[in-house]
């Protein structure tokens, strides 16, 4: 799924392998899949795209968007899979969309779970995506302790550690992949309550969600997510569906993995306890 890291690495390099290129032909979906969306009927894409050359590309939170020229844009979200293929390349049987280009190259998207491929003038009314698209990044400089400190202000005191940091696009681009390393580097719980967490415990999460994301974006995504190539991101996760049988980086005790709010966390309950609060109390 893209995050953060995974949409800057995608929009750097479509931004220098396809930039440039001229669409001539842009397919619909050569199988419907119920939970990818566009912008009105995706067989009018082409009409849209045709003959337009794109500028640039770019990335903000979840999205990563390829400006055409015109004023014609085309973004994509965290459930697309997007591929660049050379013109000897077989092109896949089902897709959800493909770009053939002048030069013989083609870019095809296709999606795993759910996603949305988005053909648009400038005006998209998504909340995630303005959220994503005019949200502070946790990347830049503006994102620093006070700004963190105050979206936890704002944010239901009882909420979990993942509800606070992986749900809203509170964070743009934060999401519950990258949120496993970010709580592991902290040692702190997923389900751990925001409101019990003490001032230091706040400080180093602001910093393990700035350094986590760095490290992570600086190697170009996580090596659970692909590029526009297919090849695996440089960043080696702590914590994920690679690493379950491997046990905790830290003490070498087992990962626990279990479902939590629509998605799967892994975590040490040995260098993660979620009662660390009451522990801390008690002490």
């Amino acid at each position: 799924m893209i995050e953060l890291p995974e949409a800057l690495a995608l929009a750097a390099q479509l931004d220098r392998y396809a930039a440039g290129k001229m669409a001539v032909k842009v397919w619909p979906p050569s199988s419907i899949h119920k939970f990818c969306f566009y912008e009105g009927d995706a067989a009018e894409y082409d009409a849209r795209l045709s003959g337009r050359r794109i500028e640039k590309c770019e990335a903000f939170g979840i999205y990563v968007e390829l400006s055409f020229a015109g004023g014609v844009r085309l973004c994509f979200n965290d459930g697309v899979n997007p591929r660049l293929l050379a013109p000897e390349e077989a092109r896949p049987k089902k897709y959800q969309l493909l770009i053939d280009f002048s030069d013989g190259w083609s870019l095809v998207f296709t999606v795993a779970m759910y996603g949305a491929i988005i053909c648009h003038t400038g005006v998209y009314e998504n909340k995630y995506y303005q959220k994503s698209r005019t949200g502070i990044s946790p990347l830049c400089e503006a994102f620093d302790f006070t700004c963190f400190c105050t979206l936890a202000d704002d944010a239901k005191p009882n909420l979990s550690l993942k509800a606070f940091l992986a749900a809203e696009q509170r964070i743009p681009g934060l999401g519950n992949g990258v949120l496993q390393d970010i709580l592991f580097e902290a040692g702190l719980h997923p389900k751990r309550k925001l409101d019990t967490l003490s001032a230091g415990e706040k400080e180093t999460l602001f910093q393990s969600v700035k350094r986590v994301l760095a490290e992570m974006a600086a190697k170009g995504g996580r090596d659970t997510e692909k590029n526009i190539f297919g090849n695996a991101g440089g960043y080696v996760t702590r914590l994920s569906k690679k690493t379950l049988a491997g046990g905790c980086p830290r003490c070498g005790g087992p990962i626990t993995k279990e479902a939590y709010l629509g998605g799967a966390i892994y975590y040490c309950p040995v260098c993660q306890p979620v009662d660390s609060a009451k522990r801390r109390t008690e002490e």
